[in-house]
C-alpha cells in the first residue's frame, strides 16, 4: 500500500503522549516498548529503507500540517512531495478568518459538516492558552476523502502577529476518535502531540515537531514511533525554493521483523518539490545498518548495506526516491 494515504493522518496520531511529552513507552500509555531489533541485509534491505524513508516522511509532516494550517505559508521540506490534510488543516484558517468564539457550523462541499468552536483571550490575535476545536461529521469535500473526528489545538507559545501571518508559535494538536476515509483505504488515529512554526521571516519558514510515541493503524498495517522528532525549513524567497530536513526516531513496522532506529547524519536538502538532491537517512538494526544516500540528480538514491556491523560496505543497492515512495 502507498504510504501516500498514511500521511494524511500523521500530523496529529500521537497516541498516548499526553502533553508532547509525557511518559516513556512502555509505562501507562498504553505504547508497548520497541521490539528486538531487526538485522539488516541484501535481502530486506530495501524493505527496510521503504519503511524507513516514509516514517521521515510521516513524522515531517505534523509540523506540515501547522505550516499548512492556512495561517501562513506552507512549511515545506517535502521531501517526498507529501500531501497535507488540508480539511483538517483549514479548521485554524477559518477561525484565523472569521475569530469566532463559540461553535461555527459550515457545511462541507459534497456532503456532511464541520462545526468549530474557539476560545480565545484576544479576539484579534492568538494566545497562551488559547484553544480552537474542530468537529468533522462525515465531511466529504470532493477530494476524495472523507472525515470523521475532532482535531483541536491549545496555543502554548505565541510571538507575532496573526493577520499578517508573521509569528512564533507552539501549539498541541490532538486528534479523538480521528477517520479519514478513501477508496482505498480507511486511516484511524488519536493522540496528541507538539509542533513549532517560525514565520517571521516568511516566505522563509522554519517547522518542527517532537513526540514520545505515535501510532498508525490502516487497513493493511500498524506502525509505531518512539522518541521521534523533525525539523525543516522552507525558503519561499527563491525559485524553485530551497528546504532542509532532519528526522530521528525508533520505528516498529508490521511490515518489518522487528524494529529500526534512523537519523539524518547529513541533512536532506532539496528543491521545490522534488526530492532531495543531497542527505542521508542511516537505518540501524541489529549488528548491521543501510545508509541512503541522495544523489545530486535528485532521483536517485543509493543504499549502501552494512550487514554485519564491521562499518565495511556489503553491498550497494542502486534504486529511486520515487521507488522508494511507492508502498
Amino acid at each position: 500500500m502507498k504510504r501516500f494515504y498514511i500521511a494524511l493522518l500523521m500530523p496529529a496520531c500521537l497516541i498516548a503522549a499526553c502533553g508532547g511529552g509525557g511518559n516513556s513507552p512502555g509505562t501507562d500509555n498504553n505504547v508497548p516498548p520497541p521490539s528486538a531489533a531487526i538485522g539488516i541485509t541484501s535481502t530486506n534491505a530495501m524493505q527496510v529503507s521503504q519503511v524507513a524513508y516514509q516514517a521521515v516522511v510521516s513524522s515531517g509532516e505534523i509540523a506540515d500540517l501547522a505550516g499548512d494550517s492556512g495561517l501562513t505559508a506552507d512549511a515545506g521540506g517535502n521531501v517526498a512531495k507529501t500531501t497535507i490534510n488540508r480539511k483538517a488543516a483549514g479548521a485554524v484558517s477559518t477561525v484565523a478568518q472569521q475569530v469566532a468564539n463559540g461553535p461555527t457550523i459550515l457545511n462541507c462541499a459534497v456532503e456532511g459538516s464541520l462545526t468549530v468552536t474557539a476560545n480565545l483571550d484576544n479576539p484579534l490575535t492568538l494566545s497562551a492558552g488559547d484553544t480552537i476545536t474542530a468537529e468533522y461529521m462525515g465531511c466529504d469535500d470532493g477530494t476524495g476523502e472523507v472525515i470523521d473526528g475532532t482535531l483541536s489545538f491549545v496555543v502554548d507559545v505565541f510571538d507575532g502577529d496573526i493577520l499578517s501571518g508573521l509569528y512564533l508559535m507552539t501549539m498541541t494538536m490532538e486528534l479523538l476518535d480521528f477517520q479519514v476515509r478513501t477508496a482505498e483505504d480507511v486511516l484511524m488515529a488519536n493522540g496528541d502531540g507538539t509542533a513549532t512554526l517560525d514565520t517571521r521571516l516568511a516566505p522563509y519558514v522554519e517547522a518542527s515537531v517532537r513526540g514520545d510515541a505515535m501510532i498508525s493503524d490502516t487497513n493493511s498495517s500498524s506502525e509505531a514511533l518512539t522518541n521521534y522528532s523533525s525539523a525543516q525549513t522552507f525558503d519561499g524567497r527563491l525559485d524553485p525554493a530551497p528546504y532542509t530536513l532532519i528526522a530521528s526516531g525508533t520505528l516498529d513496522s508490521s511490515s518489518l521483523a522487528g524494529s529500526i532506529v534512523y537519523s539524518t547524519p547529513v541533512t536532506f536538502e532539496g528543491l521545490g518539490e522534488s526530492y532531495p538532491n543531497r542527505g542521508e537517512l542511516l537505518v540501524a538494526g541489529m549488528n548491521s545498518s543501510a545508509r541512503l544516500i541522495a544523489q545530486e540528480n535528485g532521483i536517485d538514491v543509493h543504499i549502501q548495506i552494512d550487514s554485519d556491523g564491521d562499518t565495511v560496505i556489503d553491498e550497494t543497492i542502486m534504486t529511486t526516491w520515487t521507488e522508494l515512495a511507492a508502498m
